[in-house]
């Protein structure tokens, strides 16, 4: 899944881009409100984490702005303001969390799992596809009863095909679940990735639930077929 990471102390933002990527997220980083605006706009995140100290555009305006739009994604403001004002202003504007500065890593990332399965009352706690499982909150895959080991990135891939099982999904859209804008990959890696999946959920169990649509993209289908 992939994280917007809206601070503009360097040192903050960068500590929080390690932090996170080492749990397998991808991340984008930017300090500016304005930018953090436009990239809620161009890309799908699962939360956002929010300074309320941002040159141009503070974070309390950014999150309005966000909700006016009617953009939901689970948003935890990060600041070192500590008054009980400032929170009650932070959840009016429409946060789902605040969480002061210094903050707790262990904390932070708790507080991050937790306003994603806030808000993921309209999304099924499982995606299946026929036998085909993928848990998100536990960030498993498993067909029948055998458990499938996939990488941060394939996971990331495959429960983008899932959450819009039988639509075709482009190669840029699959890209961007997970990867951030500043790695800039090329949209072929894709192909080594479905390529992967295939290898994994599909040939060992004698089916085809990945298909590619030419020029189009891939889509995942609930039943495949079988060989047997």
């Amino acid at each position: 899944m992939r994280v917007l990471v809206v601070e503009d102390e360097r040192r903050v933002a960068e500590a929080l881009r390690t932090g996170l990527e080492a749990e397998g997220w991808a991340v984008d980083v930017t300090g500016d409100g304005n930018e953090a605006l436009r990239h809620a706009a161009d890309h799908e995140y699962a939360a956002i984490l929010l300074d309320i100290m941002l040159p141009g555009l503070n974070g309390y305006r950014v999150c309005a702005r966000l909700r006016a739009a009617e953009n939901w994604t689970p948003i935890i403001m990060l600041t070192a303001k500590d008054g009980e004002y400032d929170e009650a202003e932070a959840l009016d504007a429409g946060a789902d969390d605040y969480v002061t500065k210094p903050f707790s890593y262990v904390v932070l990332l708790a507080r991050l799992r937790n306003v994603i399965r806030r808000r993921a009352t309209a999304r099924p706690p499982l995606l299946r596809a026929g036998d085909l499982v993928l848990d998100p909150a536990r960030r498993s895959c498993s067909r029948g009863e055998r458990e499938i080991s996939l990488t941060s990135k394939e996971f990331a891939v495959l429960e983008l095909l899932a959450r819009g099982q039988g639509q075709v999904v482009s190669k840029r859209r699959l890209l961007e679940s997970g990867w951030d804008f500043a790695a800039d990959p090329d949209v072929n890696l894709i192909e080594v990735h479905i390529s992967a999946l295939r290898r994994k959920i599909d040939s060992p169990f004698g089916r085809h639930s990945i298909r590619t649509v030419r020029g189009h993209g891939y889509q995942l289908v609930a039943d495949g077929g079988s060989d047997a």
